[in-house]
């Protein structure tokens, strides 16, 4: 693939990434470097490899079929539909919430604000908003391209330089991940389901491969497309891990723990990118956090209207076909999605670390509803035959479900 149809079709991998690289990185792997040094290392490769078939089926089957995965799904029945349906309501409030929890701790500890969380949260949702309205898909893809390059430079620079560093260890703050310790085994699983995002993802990804296509007036070979989405999904990989090691390096050992409110955690991150760059990277690291978990909320905010759609589309089709403005629908969605998020924080916002515990969790229980939901997609008899899946990725697709649902038994037993 040359490298200028690389450049053009550019977009919906990175808005991926954008969707990716916040929460499930940001949070989740450093705080899983800082507790349990590299242990979890073999987890976070496994989480990326198993689950990679399922986020790869929604750029392949937007570009063989020209729809997007919820229009597969009435392909293969209401029934999935229905099912997606009730994954999508049932988390994504809380999803938005804990993205955002995280956003606006970030910007009140760089910015120094000391309004209330809540608050705070309204405003970035309303310019978020405000962004989508005005600039919709052209500009989230110029946006995020920027953003990501930024916060990858950055942390791979701050990786390497944190191996030369000399911290003081405590022998009593030295812990490792244990299969009988119940907040282990929780842990790993929040850290599993957002990693390297909820395979909801998979279904906004193909909404957005559809977008790109209207954008520049074709739709890409599937070999190309699938060469943009990998060239995204690999490098939230590598992130992840960068992120894993920062935590590790820096952290580990030192008795110091990530605090469960946003505003002292964003402290604590950006202290330790300074603690392996020096004090010159604060603005630098600083605004590339910042930029990313805003990125992120933005696209989220994106995401959902655009997936609900054409879940009321299929679901009532009489109803849908009465509503001659479209986009009336998208705000309604959006009112629903910031209003929701903002009664959930208004209520647990003070706990950034609960309210990703929880988010993360949900993630991880449904995994393995949507991730069956895609392989029936992509293998279903509507699918072009030379764009189904080869025998080694329904086979890595078959091991990613039995891996969710046999941690998921790990979960509910010891809830139980």
């Amino acid at each position: 693939m040359k490298l200028k149809n690389l450049l053009k079709i550019l977009g919906p991998g990175l808005l991926y990434a954008g969707a990716a690289v916040g929460v499930s990185h940001l949070v989740q792997s450093t705080r899983a470097g800082a507790m349990f040094n590299f242990d979890l290392v073999w987890i976070l490769i496994i989480a990326n490899i198993l689950k990679y078939p399922f986020f790869e089926f929604g750029p392949r089957y937007a570009v063989a079929t020209g729809n997007n995965l919820v229009d597969g799904y009435n392909k293969v029945g209401s029934w999935a539909v229905v099912l997606y349906a009730i994954v999508t309501f049932s988390s994504m409030c809380i999803f938005q919430a804990a993205i955002t929890v995280v956003t606006v701790g970030l910007i009140a500890y760089v910015f120094n604000i000391t309004i209330s969380i809540t608050a705070l949260s309204a405003i970035v949702l309303i310019i978020a908003l405000l962004v989508l309205v005005l600039g919709k898909y052209s500009l989230l893809d110029k946006v995020i391209k920027f953003i990501i390059v930024l916060l990858a430079l950055s942390t791979i620079v701050a990786v390497f330089a944190a191996f030369d560093i000399h911290k003081v260890v405590s022998p009593e703050a030295i812990t490792n991940f244990t299969w009988t310790r119940g907040a282990d085994v929780f842990f790993m699983i929040a850290f599993v389901g957002w990693m390297p995002a909820p395979i909801d993802v998979s279904v906004w990804s193909s909404v957005w491969n559809i977008a790109k296509a209207k954008e520049i007036g074709y739709m890409p070979k599937l070999k190309d497309a699938l060469i943009e989405f990998r060239v995204g999904y690999i490098g939230t990989a590598i992130l992840a891990l960068g992120f894993l090691l920062m935590g590790a390096l820096v952290m580990y050992g030192t008795g110091e723990q990530f605090s469960p409110n946003g505003t002292t955690f964003s402290g604590q991150l950006i202290r330790m990118y300074t603690t392996s760059l020096g004090d010159w990277a604060y603005w630098l690291v600083s605004i590339a956090a910042t930029a990313t978990m805003i990125s992120t909320t933005i696209t989220v905010l994106d995401a959902y209207p655009r997936v609900l759609s054409p879940v009321y589309q299929h679901l009532f089709p009489k109803y849908w076909n009465k509503i001659k403005n479209k986009q009336i629908l998208t705000w309604i969605w959006l009112g629903v999605l910031i209003i929701g998020s903002l009664m959930i924080i208004a209520f647990a916002g003070s706990s950034m670390g609960t309210m990703v515990s929880i988010a993360t969790t949900l993630s991880f229980l449904v995994a393995p509803v949507l991730a069956w939901l895609n392989y029936r997609v992509v293998t279903d008899k509507h699918m072009p035959r030379e764009a189904v899946p080869g025998i080694f990725l329904r086979a890595l697709s078959w091991l990613g479900i039995a891996f969710f649902v046999v941690f998921s038994i790990i979960y509910i037993y010891w809830i139980l």
